[in-house]
C-alpha cells in the first residue's frame, strides 16, 4: 500500500515535466513532495502503531480496546498533521529557501503551500486508517481502494486540471488531493462503520485456521 502511494507521487512529478514551464513546475513540486514526505514519515509510524495495536486487541478478544485505539491513534496523528500544516502556511514565503535560492521557484512553492497543507492533513488520517485495515486483515480491499482512488481518479484528474484547464502544477497537485480525499473518505466510512465484535470473531476464525495448519507440523 505504501508503494502505491509512493509511486503515485512520483507519477505526478513525471507529469509536471510535460508542463509548459517544466523547470519551475518540477522544482516546486519536488520541494512540496519532499516536505510532504518528511511529514508522512510521522504518519507511517502511526500506521505501524495502529496496525499492531488493533491486530493485538482483536486477537486478545478486546473489541472496545481496538475501537478506542483507532480513535486515539487517528486523533493524535491528525493533530500532528494540523500542526505541520499550520507551520507550512506560516512559513510559505520562506520555506523553499531551505532547498533553493531561486525567487521564481520560491514563489511557485508559496502558491502551492495551501494545497500542500491540505495534503498534510489528509496524510495525517489516511495512512493511520490503512494501518487499521492491515490490523483487521483488510489489505486486499484497501489495495483496491488505493488503486482506484490514486490511478483511476487522482492521476487523470490531475492531468485534466493541469493540461486541459491550464492550471499547471496546481492542477496536478489538486488532482492528487482529489484522489487522496476520496481514499480518505472511503477509509473513514468503512472504519467507523465497523462492527468490532464481528471483527474479533473473524480474527478468532483466522487464528483457529492457522492453528489447524500448524498441528500436523508439530506432530511430525
Amino acid at each position: 500500500m505504501l508503494c502505491l502511494e509512493t509511486w503515485y507521487f512520483q507519477i505526478l512529478v513525471l507529469l509536471a515535466g510535460l508542463l509548459e514551464n517544466p523547470e519551475v513546475a518540477l522544482d516546486s513540486l519536488s520541494i512540496c513532495n519532499t516536505i510532504s514526505g518528511w511529514v508522512f514519515m510521522i504518519s507511517v509510524g502511526f500506521n505501524a502503531a495502529a496496525s499492531v495495536r488493533v491486530g493485538n486487541e482483536l486477537g486478545a478478544n478486546h473489541p472496545k480496546s481496538a475501537a478506542f485505539s483507532v480513535v486515539m491513534v487517528t486523533s493524535i496523528s491528525f493533530i500532528f498533521a494540523v500542526i505541520a500544516a499550520i507551520i507550512v502556511l506560516a512559513l510559505r514565503n520562506v520555506i523553499s529557501y531551505v532547498f533553493t535560492e531561486g525567487e521564481v521557484v520560491a514563489n511557485a512553492v508559496s502558491d502551492l503551500c495551501p494545497l500542500l497543507a491540505i495534503t498534510l492533513i489528509l496524510n495525517g488520517v489516511q495512512p493511520v486508517l490503512s494501518g487499521v485495515a492491515v490490523g483487521c486483515g483488510w489489505q486486499t480491499f484497501v489495495a483496491y481502494v488505493n488503486v482506484g482512488c490514486y490511478y483511476i481518479v487522482g492521476v487523470p484528474l490531475g492531468a485534466l486540471l493541469g493540461f486541459y484547464f491550464k492550471l499547471g502544477a496546481k492542477g496536478i497537485w489538486s488532482g492528487m488531493i482529489g484522489g487522496t480525499l476520496m481514499q480518505t473518505i472511503i477509509l473513514i466510512w468503512v472504519t467507523f462503520r465497523t462492527d468490532w465484535n464481528k471483527e474479533v470473531e473473524e480474527s478468532m476464525k483466522r487464528l483457529d485456521k492457522w492453528e489447524d495448519k500448524k498441528e500436523p507440523l508439530l506432530k511430525d
